[in-house]
């Protein structure tokens, strides 16, 4: 994933670069882009934060339960 928002953004600095505009409009454009592929990277990251957080949530109830289970002796009941 990392390789891929790397490549968006040389290809979005490229294509500013090259483009047709002022040096201002392009670096005003350029500049958005930057703040949008920023804005991306932050809201994937929370993202990929959260699942790893309920994941171990998770994994730390299925152990909890287990040692309950083993401590109480009830395992094989449900």
């Amino acid at each position: 994933m990392r390789n891929f928002w790397i490549g968006l953004g040389i290809g979005i600095g490229l294509g500013m670069l090259f483009a047709p505009r002022s040096g201002e409009q392009t670096r005003e454009n350029l500049s958005e882009r930057a703040s949008d592929l920023a804005r991306s990277a932050k809201e994937s990251y929370e993202q990929g934060r959260e699942r790893v957080r309920s994941g171990m949530e998770e994994v730390k109830s299925t152990a909890e339960r287990a040692v309950n289970e083993m401590r109480t002796g009830t395992e094989g009941r449900m």
